[in-house]
C-alpha cells in the first residue's frame, strides 16, 4: 500500500467521523433523535462539508476505558478544587491579584489531543487558553493566583499531567511513547525558545 493511499484512508475515515459528529451534534442541539432531525442533520453536514474546510484528524482508533475514567474523575476533582480556590480568592480581603501567561510546549503532535488538553485546562476555573500554536504544539495559558516560579512550574506540571492522562486514554501509540519519555531536558529547551 502506498503512503498516498494510506493517507487517503486516514483522511476518509476522519472525514466520516467528523461528518457523523456533525449529525449527532445537530440532533443533540434539537434534543431529539427523530427521522427529521437526522435527515436535516445529514443535509446540514453535507452543506458544511462542501462549503467549509474540515481538517483531517488522524484518529488513533484506541480508547482505554480505565484511563478515560481516570481522566474524567480527575477533571471533575480539578474543577471542584479550583472552584473552591477561586471562590476563596473572591472573598479573601488579603488577596493581591497575581496572574501570568505561560507558553506551554506539549509533547503531543496530535491536533485532537492538543485541542482536548486546551479544553480541559479551560474548564478548570482560574485558567484559560488564550492562544494556540499548532505548528509547535504550544498552548498559551492565562492563569491566576501565581506568585512565584514554583507556582508557575506547578501549573505547568498540571498541564503536562492532563495531557498525559488524555494521551493514555485516547492517544496514538506514538503519543503514548512521547509522554512517557523523560522530557524535562526537552521541555526546558522548548521553554527557552518560547
Amino acid at each position: 500500500m502506498s503512503p498516498e493511499s494510506g493517507g487517503r484512508r486516514i483522511s476518509a475515515r476522519s472525514q466520516i467521523v467528523l461528518f457523523c459528529g456533525l449529525v449527532v451534534l445537530w440532533c443533540l442541539l434539537w434534543g431529539q433523535f427523530t427521522v427529521l432531525s437526522v435527515v436535516s442533520g445529514v443535509v446540514l453536514a453535507v452543506v458544511i462539508s462542501l462549503l467549509f474546510y474540515l481538517p483531517a484528524i488522524d484518529l488513533s482508533g484506541r480508547i482505554n476505558i480505565w484511563h478515560t475514567a481516570v481522566f474524567l474523575v480527575r477533571l471533575l476533582v480539578d474543577i471542584a478544587r479550583a472552584s473552591l480556590d477561586v471562590a476563596w480568592l473572591v472573598i479573601d480581603p488579603r488577596y493581591k491579584p497575581s496572574s501570568a501567561i505561560l507558553a506551554i510546549a506539549l509533547d503531543t503532535r496530535s491536533d485532537l489531543i492538543m485541542t482536548w488538553t486546551a479544553e480541559a485546562i479551560s474548564l478548570v476555573p482560574g485558567s484559560i487558553v488564550v492562544d494556540v500554536d499548532r505548528q509547535e504544539s504550544v498552548l498559551y495559558v492565562h492563569v491566576i493566583n501565581v506568585a512565584d516560579d514554583d507556582g508557575l512550574e506547578d501549573f505547568r506540571a498540571s498541564v503536562f499531567a492532563t495531557e498525559k492522562r488524555l494521551v493514555m486514554a485516547i492517544g496514538s501509540v506514538d503519543d503514548v511513547w512521547r509522554v512517557n519519555q523523560p522530557n524535562e531536558l526537552t521541555r526546558s529547551v522548548r521553554r527557552g525558545r518560547n
